[in-house]
């Protein structure tokens, strides 16, 4: 029995499945059933049932609890003698959704990669139900998750409650509300209820965040008027920059393209039940996960930008 053995094990019963597992590790399908065969001999039980479909035996599910300890601890002790050698090499593994990837890691990669050279990041991006299981099974180090709930495993720690904006541009209110449009831009720069706007067309979105927008319409008990549904929330960036619809978007896509807001665009504060309509952005990593030296910096470093985010003032009256 050995380290690699037991990794590769652990592997394959991620995925059941020996070509799709081999391919991922880029090893030979061979390499990775000899391993298999090897830990099977040394503990004299199956670890896996071959048939009708590979799955885990009473045995190899034991053996899987004890293969993920071994996997963790290594990957603690590598970071630990690395941080006594002062080597700062090393590999991060960091996961969040494709579009605040493309927002934080351009404001953290430069100063972090100018520090800590020799270390390989490695990304992950996907949606925030599937980052979880990452971060729980090691897969990934940390992860920026959006309104998830504490697992006793995991450290939570909160990054910004991420305000959500109706967006619309001048040009549209003054055709659906003439002469009313000023007094309720000036309203709704305090907070905008959706109710008070439902003559306007907008931009749907049909994910996480569409749903929360969805409950601000139900609490009106309106329907919107959809101009197009997406479930890609920068449709709605250019829908409403091209002043043919309004939209909603967060603090932090917001901040990310202020320099490119039309000049005549309206940004309101979205407010349901009286209270602002946030998302909840948080960082996730395991509770026994050694923080090395660059583990740490890269933190202070995305923590650093989140806040400076939640601190600017977005929203505007034309």
């Amino acid at each position: 029995m050995d380290i690699t053995s037991l990794y590769y094990f652990s592997e394959l019963a991620k995925d059941l499945h020996m070509t799709r597992t081999a391919n991922r590790l880029f090893i030979s399908q061979q390499t990775l059933s000899n391993h298999i065969q090897r830990l099977e001999e040394y503990y004299g039980t199956k670890l896996f049932h071959r048939k009708p479909a590979l799955s885990l035996t009473t045995a190899g599910e034991f053996v899987l609890s004890f293969a993920d300890v071994v996997n963790k601890e290594q990957v603690n002790l590598k970071d630990i003698l690395s941080d006594i050698a002062q080597q700062e090499r090393g590999i991060l593994r960091f996961g969040a959704s494709a579009l605040r990837l493309n927002m934080c890691l351009p404001a953290v990669l430069p100063e972090f990669s100018a520090r800590y050279p020799n270390v390989e990041l490695r990304i992950t991006d996907t949606v925030t139900v599937r980052l979880e299981p990452l971060v729980l099974d090691g897969s990934l180090d940390f992860a920026v998750t959006l309104n998830g709930e504490e697992h006793p495993k995991l450290v939570t720690q909160q990054l910004m409650d991420d305000q959500v904006y109706l967006c619309v541009a001048d040009s549209l209110l003054q055709r659906f509300y003439g002469q009313t449009a000023q007094h309720l831009k000036e309203q709704a720069v305090h907070g905008a209820n959706v109710k008070d706007f439902s003559r306007l067309p907008f931009c749907i979105f049909d994910n996480r965040m569409g749903r929360q927008i969805n409950q601000c319409f139900e609490a009106a008990n309106i329907t919107p008027r959809a101009y197009i549904t997406s479930t890609y929330t920068q449709v709605g960036t250019t829908v409403c920059f091209q002043r043919l619809a309004a939209c909603f978007l967060s603090q932090m896509s917001l901040v990310s393209q202020q320099n490119d807001i039309p000049p005549d665009i309206n940004i309101f504060p979205l407010y349901y039940k009286g209270q602002p309509l946030t998302q909840r952005l948080s960082l996730i990593r395991m509770k026994d996960r050694y923080l090395s030296h660059y583990s740490k910096f890269f933190l202070e470093r995305l923590f650093q930008y989140f806040n400076g985010v939640e601190r600017v003032r977005m929203e505007r009256v034309v």
